[in-house]
C-alpha cells in the first residue's frame, strides 16, 4: 500500500475546492497538513520549489503544495506571490484601492502546484495555468481572499459571485490541479 499524498495547506477552503476538483474516482488518497514552512522569497518558481523540496523532507513522503500569485499588470506583476499579505492587511477592497492611481486594472492569477515523490533525489515538477482578468470594487462573499475583488476575462461577474462549481469550471486552479492528476494518473506508482 503506498502512503497517501500530503497535499500542504492550512486553508480548509483550499482543500475542499481541490478534493472537487480531484474528483472522487481519484485512485490515491490524499491528506492535508497544515506545515509552516519557511517563506521564500523570489518568482514563483523558486518559491513552489523550495517549498516543495521542504514538505517533501518534513513529510518524507509525496507532497503537493499550491502557490497562487495575483499579478496587477499596473505594477509589473505585484503583489504575486506575495499576496497572502496583502491580503490579510488590506482586504479586496484595499487590493483595488491600490490601483487607483493607475488606468490599467487588468490582473493575471497564476496557481502552481508543486509535486515531489519525496525522496531527496525526487525531482520537483510544476503545473500551472494562468487567468487573465480585472481588479473591480469587490462584490459578493468576502471569506476567500481576492476573490471578491478579481472579475475574470468574459465573465461579468466576480469569482466570489460565482457558485464553486462554475468557479471549479473554469478557475486557473482547476485548470492547474487537471495537469497535475493528469501526470499523476500516468506516472505514479499506487
Amino acid at each position: 500500500m503506498s502512503k497517501p499524498i500530503i497535499f500542504i495547506t492550512g486553508n480548509a477552503n483550499k482543500f475542499e475546492e481541490f478534493k472537487t476538483i480531484l474528483g472522487k474516482n481519484f485512485p490515491r488518497e490524499v491528506e492535508s497538513i497544515k506545515v509552516n514552512l519557511r517563506e521564500e522569497q523570489g518568482e514563483i518558481e523558486e518559491i513552489c520549489v523550495a517549498k516543495c523540496r521542504a514538505a517533501a523532507d518534513m513529510v518524507q513522503g509525496p507532497v503537493i503544495i499550491e502557490d497562487t500569485c495575483l499579478c496587477f499588470n499596473a505594477m509589473k506583476g505585484l503583489p504575486g506571490p506575495y499576496i497572502k499579505w496583502f491580503v490579510e492587511k488590506l482586504g479586496p477592497e484595499g487590493l483595488y484601492k491600490m490601483l487607483d492611481p493607475w488606468e490599467d486594472k487588468t490582473a493575471e492569477v497564476i496557481c502552481t502546484f508543486g509535486y515531489c515523490d519525496g525522496g531527496p533525489e525526487d525531482p520537483v515538477l510544476l503545473f500551472h495555468d494562468i487567468t487573465k482578468g480585472t481588479i473591480v470594487s469587490p462584490r459578493g462573499p468576502q471569506d476567500f481572499g481576492w476573490d471578491a475583488c478579481f472579475q475574470p476575462l468574459g465573465s461579468d461577474k466576480t469569482y466570489a459571485e460565482l457558485s464553486k462549481e462554475v468557479k471549479n469550471q473554469t478557475s486557473h486552479r482547476t485548470r492547474a490541479l487537471e495537469k497535475l492528476k493528469e501526470h499523476l494518473m500516468k506516472n505514479v506508482k499506487y
